[in-house]
């Protein structure tokens, strides 16, 4: 049997008493860890991955989650119904609003092929002939031309439909919903000339082109609420 020489002896006494005192410190150092972790904090073993901070809940107000579009901007969007003179549907228009701006499409069927003007109306009711929709927008403070309401002409194929899609800053989202009656979107027959009228023809449009673009008679109409 081999004996310990007393410096044998010393080196394995010091082996001992270092992990009496390392495995003591690893186990503060895990505690430690565990404490500092945030409630409902799921850890993750899977390399490259986040821990997912909210569990089971949605996050408090004014916080965003990841993986959403990433904008804090409200968004609000609303569908409209088109109806013909002779009641029957003509086609859709939406409105979607995002910070200053509304994003409107239509897509229309049923009518007669070429240009028709196209405006946001001040009242929300489309009744008879549809002059129950008032004239054209005209948010607060501003009077000038082209009216706050008047969009680009809606162009129809010979197969009766037609679609647009076009943004304007002339009018908030809120524009349209902040009012009793709501407002209503029309189709006229002709197209808008938008009073560009030239100055060999007449000194200036008149009223009547400044109001309605000589767009001609209604021929479909939507309720924006």
């Amino acid at each position: 049997m081999a004996l310990l020489t007393r410096r044998d002896s010393q080196t394995t006494r010091s082996r001992r008493v270092s992990l009496r005192v390392v495995t003591p410190m690893v186990a503060i150092a895990a505690a430690g860890l565990t404490a500092c972790s945030p409630p409902n904090q799921e850890a993750s073993d899977v390399e490259g991955t986040t821990p997912a901070v909210w569990t089971g809940a949605a996050a408090p107000a004014g916080e965003h989650s990841e993986g959403t579009s990433g904008s804090s901007e409200h968004v609000e969007r609303i569908n409209v119904v088109l109806q013909g003179a002779d009641g029957k549907a003509a086609g859709t228009a939406t409105f979607v609003g995002s910070g200053d701006g509304v994003v409107v499409t239509v897509a229309a069927n049923g009518l007669a092929p070429g240009f028709h003007g196209l405006h946001i109306h001040s009242v929300g009711t489309c009744e008879g002939d549809f002059t129950s929709a008032g004239g054209h927008l005209q948010v607060e403070g501003h009077t000038g031309h082209p009216a706050s309401g008047d969009l680009p002409s809606l162009f129809v194929g010979q197969n009766g439909t037609g679609n647009l899609t076009t943004t304007t800053d002339a009018f908030t989202i809120e524009d349209l919903q902040n009012h009793g009656d709501g407002r209503a979107i029309v189709v006229h027959a002709g197209a808008d000339n938008f009073a560009n009228i030239p100055t060999r023809y007449a000194p200036a449009p008149d009223q009547t082109t400044l109001d309605t673009g000589d767009a001609g008679a209604r021929v479909a109409c939507g309720v924006i609420k």
